[in-house]
């Protein structure tokens, strides 16, 4: 076991304090810790740490995120592939801007009102029981609805994302390897999400359906790029071009198919107001006037 406290970071940080410098005023300076791949399994108080701005946690055996109230200053924090199983304490980071929790057990993404600088959230590859999907708190998804513009959810076994149309600011969505299936699903969320340039959503069902490009490329004119391949303005405009003149077709032959039923119709009444009666004249005998 493995406790990330005061002395490891001074022992083992890269900046040395000056000779006339304390230790107490060496560790409020530190801006930057980063105790990667150290074996640490728990953070101690680092409260004396003021300025922190990124920590770097990644690839340890964390299984709760604790004793971090006091990094108000912090904008990066790295804990991917750890062992955390939900997210908390992390509120009062007000001024965090990214944050990394791939490779984990996480099962709901939630406790993260009130971060409203947060731009980038990366939830990656959760170690899900069989069958379980990644999940979404609507707390969460509404506090994050102004700021957010990167959101990775890639291998999560997600099959809808509709709810994600409440990230107004969102610019980029990799949501690759989940269970995707319906294009109709995507063109609704297109059609919310007007600052999205970029969406990875290779892996998914979805992707194998007829016209899936062409029909994502046509509901959104922010999208520059899907599934790692740019989207060229030729492309748009032919797309644009085919469906207008598809719909040009389809006006066409309602207003063809209604002329023909207006002209059936007054056929058919004027047969009915004016029914033809056959008349018979009697025929003169042959034999009249003989």
């Amino acid at each position: 076991m493995v406790r990330l406290t005061l002395d490891l970071i001074a022992k083992n940080s890269n900046l040395k304090p000056r000779k006339e410098e304390t230790t107490l005023q060496y560790l409020k300076k530190i801006t930057h810790i980063n105790f990667s791949g150290k074996n640490i399994d728990a953070i101690e108080d680092l409260s004396l740490c003021k300025n922190l701005s990124v920590l770097y946690l990644y690839d340890n055996r964390i299984s709760q995120i604790t004793n971090l109230n006091f990094a108000t200053n912090l904008t990066h924090l790295y804990l991917q592939n750890n062992c955390i199983s939900c997210i908390e304490n992390l509120r009062s980071l007000k001024n965090l801007e990214k944050l990394y929790l791939g490779s984990n057990y996480i099962a709901v993404i939630e406790g993260l009102e009130g971060l409203e600088k947060l731009r980038e959230l990366h939830v990656e590859n959760q170690r899900l029981p069989l069958g379980e999907k990644l999940l979404f708190d609507p707390r969460t998804l509404h506090s994050l609805a102004k700021s957010l513009s990167i959101l990775n959810i890639s291998n999560n076994n997600i099959d809808d994302i509709r709810d994600l149309e409440i990230l107004e600011n969102l610019n980029q969505l990799i949501a690759v390897d989940n269970q995707l299936l319906h294009v109709k699903d995507l063109e609704f969320l297109l059609s919310k999400l007007i600052k999205l340039w970029k969406m990875d959503l290779k892996g998914n069902p979805v992707c194998l359906k007829p016209k899936y490009r062409d029909r994502l490329i046509l509901v959104s004119k922010s999208l520059d790029c899907l599934d790692g391949k740019e989207i060229k303005n030729m492309e748009r405009q032919f797309l644009i071009n085919w469906k207008a003149s598809k719909d040009a077709k389809k006006i066409s032959k309602k207003k063809n198919s209604k002329k023909e039923d207006s002209s059936n119709s007054y056929i058919s009444n004027f047969e009915t107001m004016h029914h033809i009666v056959p008349v018979y004249y009697p025929q003169e005998s042959l034999f009249e006037g003989i």
